[in-house]
């Protein structure tokens, strides 16, 4: 399977409100390095998310990068994308596979819970998300987690960690070295001037710490 590691972009509907905005800072933030997309989309229209991730997955593979959805199995099935992203309220990883397929990529939210996580990769989850580490503009009562969790989560299971939650290019060392296989990102990458230019700095980023 695809080697996750590096900068995982999540889209957010207010920082990129329409499909020439959306396309446009994916594209620069693709052209400096990403590796993964989530689309996260948490409005009702169902013809704009389906529009929007459908150009999202031409354009993420165009990159050699991954398009996950953000807790729509529906979508991801619709748009033929990578994977999905799940929290814990949602569907389980089992019921997403069954429905998805072997080679989808699938996600879970721990929060701040390795027993969380435990449970995820017995069902098959193929990545295990931690945080928030830093205070979050997207989830701001999130809740929070130690740096030590993703060491701790790197020892006890195979599969790639990542770290979200108010990471910036300032503080995202501190999870990298702790053990983050990728950065999940919002803000500090879709809200800046020079997108490209951030996306290649979090990049070089996991280039100093322990290639995989």
């Amino acid at each position: 399977m695809h080697r996750l590691r590096g900068l995982y972009g999540v889209t957010d509907s207010q920082l990129q409100p329409d499909d020439r905005i959306l396309i446009e800072t994916v594209e620069q933030a693709l052209m400096g390095g990403m590796k993964v997309l989530q689309y996260r989309d948490k409005s009702l229209d169902a013809g704009k998310r389906l529009r929007q991730a459908g150009a999202l997955k031409v354009l993420c593979h165009r990159h050699q990068a991954l398009l996950i959805i953000n807790d729509d199995i529906e979508l991801a099935l619709d748009v033929e994308a990578d994977g999905v992203h799940l929290g814990q309220q949602d569907e389980s990883p089992a019921s997403a596979r069954q429905r998805l397929g072997d080679y989808a990529f699938i996600g879970i939210s721990c929060e701040n819970s390795l027993e969380k996580a435990r449970i995820a990769a017995q069902e098959g989850a193929n990545y295990l998300a931690f945080g928030k580490f830093f205070p979050s503009r997207t989830k701001p009562d999130a809740k929070n987690a130690e740096l030590s969790i993703l060491t701790e989560a790197q020892q006890l299971f195979d599969l790639p960690i990542v770290a979200i939650g108010g990471i910036t290019l300032e503080n995202a060392d501190s999870v990298i070295s702790a053990g983050a296989d990728m950065v999940a990102v919002v803000n500090n990458l879709f809200a800046t001037q020079n997108i490209r230019q951030r996306s290649h700095d979090f990049g070089a980023l996991f280039n100093n710490n322990n290639p995989g």
